[in-house]
């Protein structure tokens, strides 16, 4: 919910259509049945909800942070780790292994042995192509230039005893077929056409009068009596049923809510009263003092002793680590010996006459 968000201006109340004495006596003992019905499923989904919510709380989101903690410790991060340690160097090394025995080999090779193939070949080829062309422009071309003359030729000579041929039977298609299948289209075939067709539609005209005018009398006007005289006002009413019956399972909800909490906050009053005061009472005036008492005299005394115990034994074992150093020393001298002495070197700067400056030659190499 945004709470920047300026609140809703409210809705002006819906004018109210005049209600019948039907509504109005339907309404109160429906809203009173639906109360009676709803109270305990209200109660009981109000106590679901609330259980759900403390089991949400307490059980199953510790349970999921659980599951969700095991399942990565258990499965992603052996995965994972998997993949940075193992795979990704094993994958390197592979890539360059591959690269050392393939790469390189088939990069000399082709700069070594196939790009000059290839050169020589392309100019193999290319000489070729030039005997190829030279062949086919003064040779192949004329020879082909004579032979598609000659078809020509040729074709123009059939293209024209084609057309005289074709031009003879269309003439006698035209006066053996056509005209003879027009005549008797127009003076036979249409004439008898029209007038089956007239008849037809007269045959079909009465029928379906007379099937229309059967079935308005027989089917249509016992229906529209039947919808006009019982379903509209049974309709009607069942409608005034429902609609009242939704509204009272609204408001009766509304209601059993209110009445759900109110039973909820008396019953949470009775359990505070009951058993959270007295623990209450019980931890503030009883286990607080002892617990105090406890702690003063039992606890913080045995931590004393504890941390004095604690700083006794490491004071002990450090003596022990010092005389077990010490007789490991004693034991490497008895073997070895003493152990030549350093010399010390002194590394800082030349002090008085001697120290460096700019204009004098101190270094090995320009020192006189």
């Amino acid at each position: 919910m945004d709470l920047d968000k300026p609140p809703a201006p409210p809705r002006p109340p819906e004018a109210r259509q005049p209600e019948g004495c039907l509504t109005v006596a339907i309404r109160l003992p429906v809203r009173i049945v639906v109360l009676v019905l709803v109270l305990p499923v209200r109660m009981a989904w109000d106590a679901l909800v609330v259980c759900g919510r403390f089991l949400r709380d307490t059980v199953l989101r510790p349970v999921g942070r659980a599951l969700l903690w095991a399942g990565w410790a258990l499965l992603v991060w052996p995965w994972v780790t998997l993949w940075r340690h193992v795979l990704v160097p094993v994958g390197k090394a592979f890539g360059v292994l591959g690269h050392v025995l393939l790469v390189v080999p088939l990069h000399w090779l082709y700069v070594r042995v196939l790009a000059p193939l290839g050169h020589a070949l392309a100019r193999v080829a290319r000489a070729a192509g030039a005997g190829i062309a030279w062949l086919y422009a003064r040779v192949l071309a004329p020879v082909g230039r004579a032979v598609v003359g000659s078809l020509e030729c040729v074709g123009r000579l059939l293209a024209a005893a084609g057309a005289g041929v074709w031009t003879g039977a269309a003439w006698l298609a035209r006066h053996l077929v056509v005209v003879p299948a027009r005549v008797l289209y127009a003076w036979v075939l249409a004439p008898a056409g029209r007038s089956l067709a007239w008849l037809a539609s007269a045959v079909v005209t009465g029928a379906g009068a007379a099937l229309y005018w059967t079935a308005r009398v027989l089917l249509v006007l016992p229906a529209l009596a039947l919808w006009r005289r019982v379903l509209v006002p049974v309709g009607r009413v069942l409608a005034v049923v429902a609609r009242e019956v939704g509204e009272a399972l609204g408001h009766a909800w509304r209601v059993a809510g209110r009445i759900s909490r109110a039973a909820a906050r008396v019953l949470a009053t009775l359990f505070r009263w009951i058993f959270v005061e007295p623990l209450r009472w019980v931890y503030r005036t009883v286990l607080t003092p002892v617990g105090h008492v406890v702690r003063d005299l039992v606890l913080r005394p045995a931590a004393r002793a504890a941390r004095a115990v604690g700083r006794t034994a490491r004071q002990a074992l450090d003596g022990a680590r010092e005389t077990l150093r010490q007789a490991r020393a004693d034991f490497r001298r008895m073997l070895l010996g003493e152990p030549r002495p350093r010399t010390a070197v002194d590394r800082r700067e030349p002090t008085g006459r001697e120290t460096r400056t700019l204009g004098s030659s101190t270094t090995a190499l320009t020192k006189d």
